[in-house]
């Protein structure tokens, strides 16, 4: 088995920095899609806020709030100001303020991996920062993209200057960029975009100056394929995102893609896949289920883009999973309030069963079947579950029904 990591020390942190993941019982809401900017974002999600806080929600996920080039937000230029296509900064801060009267938690976009210059400078390139806050030159791009900084620490994002975090400046100032979204603004949580475009120990170093109440980031590598598909062992991939979350000095979780990529096939009529040589949980939740963030789809595997879609007639046994499964779940916007009442609806009764029978995110997991047509398990010692088209249901009297649906079904004790 690969390197999984303790839990030492996070508890060692602040509580602040630490709480969070020791108590793990977070439910995360992606708060967008792709196409959120062309809707009044702020002003809609601020009616809706009231219900995301009621259905269980500790932390919403907001796209990048910071002016940018692209609309969606993910091409920041002049990271203080707070106009973006989503609504005014003022929009804004109404958001947050609602939130916290709902108690979620808001979680802004952190996108530092790359930004828009705005001036030529080195090589004709649009690569210094003048006429805006943090007025940075070229050394502050990475040489690999038309800089005079050093060389990336990690994969280079393509056709904008990337962020050299070798220097001391750029760190400070970013640095004090997040403590003001943090301590000013009324952000509590962050997700880092592109977390494979520098090295994570730069995330531990702005987690530990920030002091975010949680952290994800995104390192989305792509999965092992074969010529007949999806890799039933899918160890390395795993190991790849767990070896980022203890670079970050395990104070960051990280999005569970190994479990995203397994699990949208395995509800094919492949659930067999669901299960390892060693009988955990396949992805990142079989080896370090407290720093597993779960998710269906975001706003670039699913949305208009659709870069990697999981299937959309199988989503609520993917919920059925996810919400009943040790790590941290995460809820997408679309599923929740675009797809269906109905849909939404499930996805609250099971966030409910979550909460009432307290599974978190390292409760215990005895996986008592995968086959090609039905899963089950029972998590926790208290709740029990099954997805796919076999019937089955467990053997015991003390099991009561608590919800089914569609090739789905959920008992507690």
């Amino acid at each position: 088995m690969g390197h999984r990591g303790n839990d030492s020390n996070a508890n060692s942190q602040q509580t602040d920095i630490g709480a969070a993941l020791r108590n793990g019982r977070e439910i995360l809401f992606q708060a967008f899609n792709w196409e959120s900017h062309k809707h009044d974002w702020w002003r809609n999600l601020e009616r809706k806020v009231p219900d995301i806080g009621r259905s269980g929600f500790t932390s919403a996920w907001l796209p990048p709030a910071t002016h940018s080039f692209a609309p969606e937000g993910y091409l920041p230029q002049n990271l203080y100001s707070l106009n973006s296509k989503y609504g005014s900064e003022h929009l804004l801060k109404g958001l947050l303020q609602k939130m916290k009267q709902h108690k979620v938690r808001p979680m802004a976009d952190i996108v530092i991996n790359h930004r828009v210059g705005t001036t030529q400078g080195h090589g004709g390139m649009y690569n210094r920062y003048d006429g805006i806050s943090l007025s940075w030159d070229e050394h502050a791009v990475t040489s690999c993209t038309g800089g005079l900084g050093n060389r990336s620490t990690g994969d280079n994002f393509h056709g904008v200057p990337n962020i050299d975090h070798t220097q001391l400046f750029v760190r400070k100032d970013i640095t004090a960029w997040l403590q003001w979204l943090r301590n000013n603004v009324g952000f509590q949580d962050f997700r880092f975009d592109f977390a494979r475009g520098y090295s994570a120990k730069y995330v531990k170093e702005y987690i530990e100056g920030a002091k975010p109440i949680f952290s994800v980031g995104e390192y989305w590598d792509s999965c092992n394929y074969n010529g007949h598909g999806l890799d039933y062992n899918q160890d390395s991939h795993r190991q790849r995102i767990i070896n980022w979350i203890d670079g970050t000095g395990q104070l960051s979780t990280a999005f569970d893609f190994t479990t995203k990529g397994i699990l949208q096939e395995a509800v094919k009529g492949q659930l067999w896949r669901l299960r390892d040589p060693q009988g955990k949980p396949p992805g990142v939740i079989g080896w370090w289920p407290s720093r597993a963030v779960t998710f269906l789809d975001n706003h670039d595997t699913g949305s208009t883009q659709a870069h990697w879609p999981f299937p959309s007639n199988h989503i609520m046994e993917g919920y059925a999973y996810i919400l009943t499964h040790p790590g941290i779940p995460s809820v997408f916007y679309d599923h929740f309030y675009d797809w269906s009442d109905s849909i939404h609806d499930q996805i609250v009764k099971l966030i409910d069963i979550r909460k009432h029978q307290d599974i978190h995110s390292r409760s215990s997991i005895k996986i008592l079947e995968a086959q090609p047509n039905l899963y089950s398990a029972i998590i926790g010692e208290k709740v029990c579950m099954k997805i796919g088209d076999s019937s089955w249901c467990p053997t015991g009297r003390e099991w009561t029904l608590a919800t089914c649906g569609h090739r789905y079904a959920i008992w507690h004790k």
